[in-house]
């Protein structure tokens, strides 16, 4: 905020970032006046990381407290949960073929990994939504839905959607104009430079090679000629 200066800060008039709290904090503080907006990628990444965990964990209650008795009664029943953690935190229109075929059989079970796999999909279709009334019916109901589903890691999920509800909803109000894609395109660009400059020791010296590699800019000329 301070390089930005007060006079570009108190014009700001829409937002973008994720859910650390010191960023919505000084935001909070110092851009009150801009429309805040939760970034999707980072809800989505939110998402993935409990259904992962819900995933995990649920494979590992059914293998500990009915590994026995699936396997005295259905072997086959017992097989569905093997081999299925790619495919249960992949979206579902991308499994195909034989790992469609287990991952409906899977579905249609009543063990716990399906019901944290069903909830990660319906929670896809909150981002057709244009209005943000609508948005916040459905996001209400499917909290509703995530804290009776007795899975932990959703309801956690759940509880941390309804704590950032209106800024989350914030995104519809920007109509999806805003997003922190870019950003996260040029930090992954940053990451990459900062693995590549290793023997770097200096902050200046790693200031020009961001400058001349993200900007694009011709190398100084040099004394020697380098095969």
């Amino acid at each position: 905020m301070k390089a930005l200066g007060p006079a570009v800060v108190k014009g700001l008039r829409l937002v973008c970032s994720d859910m650390w709290k010191p960023y919505l904090n000084v935001l909070a503080t110092e851009a009150g006046q801009a429309l805040h907006v939760l970034d999707r990628f980072h809800i989505t990444q939110h998402m993935n990381q409990a259904v992962s965990q819900a995933v995990n964990q649920a494979v590992e209650q059914v293998r500990r407290a009915e590994g026995t008795r699936l396997k005295a009664e259905s072997k086959e029943e017992a097989k569905q949960l093997k081999n299925m953690r790619w495919s249960l935190l992949r979206k579902g229109s991308r499994v195909r073929g034989k790992a469609r075929k287990k991952l409906n059989a899977l579905i249609a079970s009543k063990l716990e990994t399906a019901r944290a796999w069903e909830l990660k999909e319906t929670f896809l279709h909150f981002w057709k939504y244009k209005s943000p009334l609508w948005a916040a019916g459905f996001l209400d109901a499917w909290c509703d839905r995530a804290q009776r589903s007795r899975l932990e890691p959703m309801q956690n999920v759940a509880r941390m959607l309804r704590n950032h509800e209106e800024l989350l909803l914030n995104w519809f109000r920007a109509k999806g104009e805003m997003s922190s894609a870019a950003v996260e395109g040029l930090h992954n660009n940053i990451r990459v430079i900062t693995r590549r400059s290793c023997r770097i020791r200096t902050f200046k010296a790693m200031e020009m090679a961001l400058y001349h590699t993200l900007g694009r800019l011709p190398e100084p000329v040099s004394t020697h000629r380098f095969c």
